[in-house]
């Protein structure tokens, strides 16, 4: 069957937007990305991406300067056939999202598409809030454009399922894709920009409106950061009972309703994707008039997983004057993204109570530093543990289940172990956080 490729723009060249760039390319579109940073395009044009992400510098430098092409310039949109909105919609300080930003890539590109010319599609890519789309971009988009969105321009909506540190294998073997469109034109053209990838890897498509497909996207995420709270708290019962939470969780995972996945207890979930969004449609259903116990409760349950981490610590350590190993400070292997890391407030409890901490993850010092930049930075997991009164691990990173010896140079060698990565052995100290 012959698969039919566009021209396709994605404006916002982020975590989203690149992969979405790379990968679009790959499947043999023509694609512009455009990004308001001239070192962010000047990076995509030689070839280089701007983020760490797992098969993504090979698919920009392989496409980079042929079906991938990037500007600072709306203007190109005027060539393309359909436009992916991937711009940041950050929290507020009540956790509900800023769409400013969206708000006003929106309106370029609706001022990019003024004058006529041929039908597009605006797709959104961005988090939003149900109701944004239509409350917020279609009106922007029809404020820059000066025409009526629903004739000559479209819009649709696409949500996003990429993990970071395997957002490249998630974007090219998806699950599902969720098609949000509310005209039968927006819908088919959507579906042509994922024909290729449809042909390619037969994932189920969800054919939705606008807002449903927003909603599906905080429905999908808030369900599974509850599960991870749900398993951490059974983890934390059992650990009170003396019951291997692991095991538990082997048991349970064998029925089919419940699912083997996303039972791994420890010191919680972080990252951009959960806090934001639990806390964007707890702000949401409040404004509403509904409140949200469950979703509150998961936060509360993952807030407190740091500090249950730090309270094994002082167990077996006085924290005044130690050196304390923090091994892990991105969010989840894979990735230096340490935004919501566990490793901030396990870090912040540490220095509230004395401590000296030394750290050490493999890719994600230099963004930690912005966070904590008085802290030893270790250049190896040795080299942390070195000397070190006690050791916390944060992230499951592959070699730290590697380590033997190393914990041999540590001054009291006890270990806390928040990811269940670590083997215990004779001569250490081990406590898991759940078992």
């Amino acid at each position: 069957m012959t698969v039919c490729t566009m021209n396709i723009a994605v404006v916002g060249s982020g975590y989203v937007g690149t992969t979405l760039a790379a990968c679009f390319a790959d499947l043999g579109h023509e694609v512009t990305a455009i990004d308001i940073d001239e070192g962010v395009v000047d990076r995509l044009n030689r070839g280089e991406a701007s983020i760490h992400e797992p098969g993504l510098d090979e698919l920009i430098e392989e496409h980079a300067g042929d079906r991938l092409r990037a500007t600072t310039d709306y203007d190109a949109i005027r060539d393309c056939e359909v436009t992916f909105l991937a711009l940041p919609t950050p929290s507020r300080e009540d956790g509900s999202i800023d769409a400013s930003i969206i708000e006003g890539g929106a309106r370029s590109v609706g001022e990019a598409l003024s004058g006529g010319g041929n039908d597009h599609l605006v797709v959104v890519k961005s988090t939003v809030i149900p109701g944004t789309t239509e409350g917020t971009l279609i009106p922007a988009i029809e404020a820059g454009s000066g025409e009526a969105v629903g004739e000559r321009i479209r819009v649709g909506m696409n949500p996003e399922f990429l993990r970071e540190g395997s957002a490249v294998t998630d974007f090219l073997e998806p699950e599902k894709l969720v098609l949000g469109a509310d005209d039968d034109w927006s819908h088919d053209r959507l579906g042509s920009v994922f024909e290729p990838l449809i042909e390619r890897a037969d994932p189920a498509v969800v054919e939705a409106t606008v807002r449903e497909a927003e909603t599906i996207k905080y429905a999908n995420n808030a369900f599974l950061a509850t599960k991870i709270s749900l398993i951490n708290e059974l983890g934390n019962i059992c650990k009170e009972f003396g019951v291997d939470a692991y095991r538990i969780a082997d048991a349970i995972g064998l029925d089919d309703r419940i699912g083997e996945r996303f039972l791994r207890s420890g010191v919680g979930w972080g990252g951009s994707c959960f806090p934001k969004d639990v806390d964007a449609l707890r702000a949401a259903a409040r404004e509403a008039g509904y409140e949200p116990e469950l979703l509150d409760a998961a936060v509360a349950v993952n807030d407190r997983q740091p500090e249950r981490l730090l309270a094994l610590l002082e167990d077996h350590v006085d924290l005044t004057g130690a050196r304390i190993a923090v091994l892990g400070l991105a969010f989840k292997p894979g990735t230096d993204d340490v935004r919501n890391s566990r490793a901030i407030p396990v870090i912040e409890g540490l220095e509230e109570r004395g401590a000296t901490v030394v750290a050490y993850d493999p890719v994600a010092p230099a963004p930690m530093r912005e966070h904590f930049p008085g802290i030893e930075y270790a250049e190896s997991a040795a080299e942390a543990l070195s000397g070190a009164d006690g050791a916390l691990v944060v992230t499951d990173w592959d070699e730290f289940a590697a380590l033997d010896e190393e914990f041999e140079g540590m001054a009291s060698p006890v270990v806390i172990d928040g990811r269940r990565v670590v083997e215990p052995r004779e001569g250490l100290t081990y406590e898991g956080l759940t078992w």
